[in-house]
């Protein structure tokens, strides 16, 4: 994103993975001596990487530690001892010797929206630390004005801004439209929540939407309004669409954006790419793009199903592989809100709601449930992947009551709840019992841990992303960080699950903790399963993809607390290095 600042400028611990792994199907690596593609052997091809070392993390059933990898093109061909790579070894072999950095599998990002990512970099970073600057509302002025003076924005254009965060600005609201008057009178500004659920418009932006006092809210959304019911410029939910979408991005540029963000995701060890929230029109953009210069990293792509048609969604396809790095996944639905934008809807009424929110405050769902119902058994019955954005208890209370009501038994849909964050522990239990997968956005206790303690209370709020009691359940799961909402960056994300450390340094729900092997486990071998990809992705194995990531050192042997600082070294996807980190 823009951020223009003004001129001023542990040791290995076996950590239950075998309780994981009887419900992931995986298959055994035998752990007596080297393994080697039988395919390979005999085959005067040599191979096109050699990876030595003692801190080969391999992410198998076994916990194997072996001390040599070979690839070759795509493939892993050989994993086992120094000694025994070298019959692998040619003279046109890259040998790479890790010394005291770790290899580990690619990273996965099980949930995020990769197009939001890359045209993230051509507008105003309006973040709070440690992503941006923005302390105050005078911060987001500041920020725009000096958008609309560096680009030289016309009259009349648009300025977009991204992430800022109520609960973290020193006046602890939503800028409203008188404040975002003080940047700019003549031009339309819009600029959208942290969460990415609420927006705020200036005056301009609200006249040239005719927002107006008549304007009714729409069926999950609330247009917030002053004392006089005139709007006040902050827009909840599908409020939003009745402001313009974004940018005049040309094509050619938001393309060159989308290649730029392939190396971001790369820099944070990131090998598959989930992007959701699609049109199908866009899909088919990605689609030709990917088939005229194939993408480096693989991308998966879920179009969005709120807004479909019966007849479009009962037609709607899904690719099971990649063509030139792209594949269109599924379809995803979104049930309710935020919890940092406390719209997420809950069973139980908020501790603290939004301003001038009733007692029995317990926000409302974004989409029709009675629509939702009659679509999910369809999509399950014809084995279409689904994702479902789900954050309360309430929107979690709906996802289950469609998948309950489907005949049993239930194929293997893996049907995953997105965020599925302020789950009960008795859902966790009927969660596993209709097979559902929950992919926990799990930086939340540190980047707002502490907010959400004054909205849910001390109890709801330490039972966020409840890994642990996932884990006990033998439940399926994975972690994600939902960019560009927080940067792709998989080590803090492992660091927050492992730590689970707030903003003020309190502990929030020490007992959902995960171990660092659990949090690892997650965004790898556990987000592949997620995907329908365990055969292929998520543990270094011979026959598998080589997707590889070098750390600056081994997590399993690191402290704890410095988990989000271990730099990604270098990243392998089909065994071709997509990163390298720049020397200092």
């Amino acid at each position: 994103m823009k951020n223009y600042k003004s001129n001023e400028a542990n040791g290995w611990e076996l950590f239950g993975i075998r309780s994981l792994v009887s419900i992931f199907s995986m298959s055994v690596l035998v752990a007596c001596g080297p393994v080697v593609d039988e395919e390979s052997e005999g085959v005067s091809n040599s191979a096109s990487v050699i990876f030595t070392g003692s801190h080969i993390v391999t992410m198998d059933e076994n916990n194997s530690a072996p001390k040599a990898v070979a690839v070759r093109d795509e493939k892993i061909i050989f994993v086992g001892s120094q000694e025994g790579v070298k019959n692998y070894q040619g003279p046109d072999t890259r040998l790479v010797e890790l010394g005291d950095r770790a290899l580990l599998p690619g990273f996965i990002d099980a949930h995020g929206h990769f197009s939001s990512m890359a045209r993230a970099a051509d507008i105003t970073d309006l973040s709070s630390p440690p992503v941006g600057v923005v302390e105050d509302i005078d911060d987001i002025v500041r920020l725009l004005r000096l958008t609309i003076e560096n680009e030289r924005t016309p009259s009349g254009q648009q300025v977009d801004g991204f992430g800022y965060d109520d609960s973290l600005l020193e006046e602890g609201r939503h800028p409203t439209r008188a404040d975002l008057d003080r940047a700019s009178t003549e031009h339309p500004i819009v600029i959208r929540h942290v969460s990415g659920h609420l927006l705020a418009a200036n005056s301009l932006a609200l006249s040239n939407a005719g927002v107006t006092a008549a304007t009714p809210d729409p069926a999950g959304g609330v247009v917030r309004r002053g004392d006089d019911g005139s709007p006040n410029g902050v827009m909840e939910e599908t409020a939003m669409g009745l402001l313009p979408a974004g940018t005049g991005m040309t094509d050619e540029r938001f393309a060159e954006l989308r290649r730029e963000a392939l190396v971001l995701y790369a820099s944070y060890g990131i090998t598959t790419i989930q992007d959701s929230n699609l049109s199908l029109d866009y899909i088919d953009v990605m689609r030709a793009e990917s088939a005229e210069q194939p993408y480096a990293i693989d991308l998966v792509a879920y179009a969005m199903g709120n807004g479909m048609t019966d007849d479009v969604l009962d037609g709607l396809l899904h690719e099971s592989t990649y063509s030139n790095g792209f594949r269109m996944g599924g379809v995803k639905f979104i049930l309710d809100g935020s919890p940092q934008g406390r719209t997420a809807w809950m069973t139980e009424p908020y501790d603290e709601g939004p301003p001038g929110a009733a007692p029995d405050y317990v926000a409302y769902p974004s989409y029709p449930p009675e629509i939702y119902k009659q679509r999910i058994p369809k999509l399950i019955g014809r084995g279409m992947p689904v994702l479902i954005h789900v954050n309360g208890d309430a929107a979690i209370d709906l996802m289950l009551e469609g998948i309950d009501a489907i005949p049993k038994p239930l194929p293997d849909h893996r049907t995953v709840a997105i965020h599925a964050q302020l789950a009960r522990a008795d859902q966790l239990d009927r969660i596993k019992s209709v097979g559902v997968l929950p992919s926990y956005y799990a930086v939340h206790p540190f980047f707002w841990g502490d907010w959400h303690r004054l909205s849910f209370g001390e109890a709801r709020a330490s039972f966020i992303s409840p890994i642990a009691a996932t884990i006990e359940r033998g439940i399926p799961f994975t972690i994600h960080n939902d960019s560009p909402i927080v940067p792709p960056d998989i080590m803090r994300l492992v660091a927050i699950a492992v730590n689970r450390e707030t903003r003020s340094g309190y502990i929030l729900g020490p007992d959902q903790r995960a171990s660092v092997e659990q949090a690892l486990f997650s965004v790898t071998r556990g987000a592949a399963y997620q995907y329908f990809e365990e055969s292929t992705k998520g543990s270094i194995e011979v026959g598998k993809r080589a997707d590889l990531v070098i750390l600056a050192s081994n997590p399993l042997r690191s402290d704890p607390a410095l988990l989000a600082d271990i730099d990604i070294e270098e990243t392998f996807s089909r065994g071709q290095s997509v990163y390298v980190r720049p020397s200092e």
